[in-house]
């Protein structure tokens, strides 16, 4: 099982912050306008890894071609943007885990599909941005997960190559994205599954059921 790395990149929502909450929210702030029951939280928590298309899909039942999915979609990120940081923390354990990243010396940063508008204003509220060594948000590069751009991109910013690195996500585009660009995966079992996700299909190195589990993957305790 152990696999040694100087650089651990972590997906966002669903991984490295509890999101879900305020997504949710999001969600059920539209929802009430139109008059419309909330949805509870815990069938928003597997949409949230898929952003303002999963859970517009899951709110109001209509998927990217339809016609009123735009107007939906802006509608969903305008409400999120303004209340992005109300109730989205850490997973629980997580602060500690950065912690020992950052003591053992291991470089960690942010690998997300999240766009920049959205993800810099969040690590920014858990203070996170001058600790983290990269973030890769989804409009970085010119392609998002699972294209391995951003992944790569990540690396030339640490100056490490994929080897000496591991990526840590919830949703099957993240390993697959780490495949593609040749590095080693982690399923974070803890974030945003649902029940039709076959984890253990997707081809990754491991799995993770709490984010303290990830240290003992890149830290050698021996020395």
């Amino acid at each position: 099982m152990q696999l040694r790395a100087s650089t651990v990149l972590f997906d966002l929502d669903g991984t490295l912050v509890d999101t879900a909450p305020d997504l949710g929210a999001a969600l059920n702030a539209m929802r009430q306008k139109r008059g419309l029951s909330p949805i509870p939280e815990s069938e928003c928590r597997p949409q949230s890894s898929h952003g303002a298309q999963g859970l517009i899909q899951l709110g109001f039942k209509v998927d990217r071609r339809h016609p009123d999915f735009s107007a939906l979609r802006q509608e969903f990120l305008d409400h999120y943007e303004t209340n992005l940081t109300c109730n989205s923390p850490l997973f629980p354990g997580m602060a500690a885990v950065l912690e020992e990243l950052d003591a053992s010396e291991i470089k960690w940063g942010v690998v997300t599909n999240k766009p920049a508008r959205f993800t810099q204003p969040l690590l920014d509220h858990l203070g996170l941005t001058k600790r983290a060594v990269f973030v890769v948000s989804g409009d970085t590069c010119a392609q998002a997960k699972p294209h391995p751009a951003p992944l790569l991109h990540a690396c030339q910013l640490a100056q490490v190559t994929v080897r000496e690195c591991i990526y840590v996500g919830d949703a099957e585009r993240d390993i697959q994205a780490a495949n593609a660009a040749g590095m080693p995966a982690l399923v974070a079992l803890y974030g945003y599954l649902g029940q039709d996700d076959r984890p253990m299909d997707w081809g990754a190195r491991g799995y993770i059921n709490t984010p303290a589990e990830l240290l003992d993957w890149v830290i050698d305790k021996t020395l």
